[in-house]
């Protein structure tokens, strides 16, 4: 058994406006699952799950932002010329400068018309077949413990492991990569951004969960009540859910 990997949960204020920013960035569809609740975001003539991408689900909550996000993505450019176009232009819908601490660094950090911080990745080789999201970030305090749950939690293949990073990226060796950064410091409040496991068509979800459970996951309760889907947490706390499979 094993899950993977097919979208993010984006917390919002206004799930259709945030959705719209997105979609907008992206040049992805949205689509309305639940009015006034839920807005989904894939790529144009997407035949969804494919880990070609990473999917995103913008998801209205009443609790406001407080802090720096510990889970983001880093969008991919394909030269210089696309880095200055691309950041113009997400600034145009609404994106402005964050200061995380970055200092000087190669990419550009933005937040998102919400305060969602994100990152504009300077040109480079891994980012040329990812697709416009090039990675997500799991900020965490030991990557290498991470990477050893998170690999066998899902299956995707492993393509870096130091002290400072660990990468992983689907099986198929296509769409955005996943990296946990070791960042000093530590997670304090539900995250506003969380992974979204599925278990293949065919597999057991209660089983899988059971699995997760056993390598180190937690059950969370944020007050979903009865869900098809089952809220974890990861070994350093970060919310997670398991769909149902597909």
């Amino acid at each position: 058994m094993a899950t993977r990997l097919v979208q993010i949960a984006m917390n919002a204020r206004d799930d259709s406006a945030l959705g719209r920013f997105w979609a907008e960035a992206l040049g992805w569809d949205a689509s309305v699952e639940e009015p006034g609740f839920v807005t989904n975001l894939e790529p144009v003539g997407f035949a969804y799950p494919d880990p070609a991408a990473v999917c995103i689900d913008v998801i209205t909550v009443p609790e406001p932002k407080t802090v720096k996000n510990r889970v983001h993505v880093d969008l991919a450019t394909t030269s210089a010329a696309h880095h200055a176009d691309l950041v113009a232009r997400l600034k145009n819908l609404g994106a402005t400068p964050a200061d995380v601490g970055q200092g000087e660094v190669p990419w550009t950090v933005l937040a998102d018309p919400e305060g969602n911080e994100f990152c504009v990745r300077q040109p480079g080789t891994t980012d040329q077949d990812t697709g416009p999201v090039a990675t997500v970030v799991v900020n965490c305090t030991d990557p290498r413990a991470m990477v050893r749950f998170w690999e066998e939690a899902m299956d995707w293949t492993v393509h870096e492991v130091t002290d400072a990073q660990a990468v992983l990226r689907s099986a198929t060796n296509v769409g955005p990569y996943l990296v946990f950064r070791r960042t000093p410091d530590v997670k304090t409040v539900k995250n506003r951004v969380h992974l979204d496991l599925r278990p293949y068509r065919g597999d057991d979800r209660l089983a899988e969960v059971a699995r997760l459970r056993e390598l180190g996951a937690t059950d969370v309760d944020l007050g979903q009540g009865e869900v098809p889907w089952t809220v974890l947490a990861d070994p350093e706390g970060n919310e997670f859910c398991v769909l149902t499979p597909l």
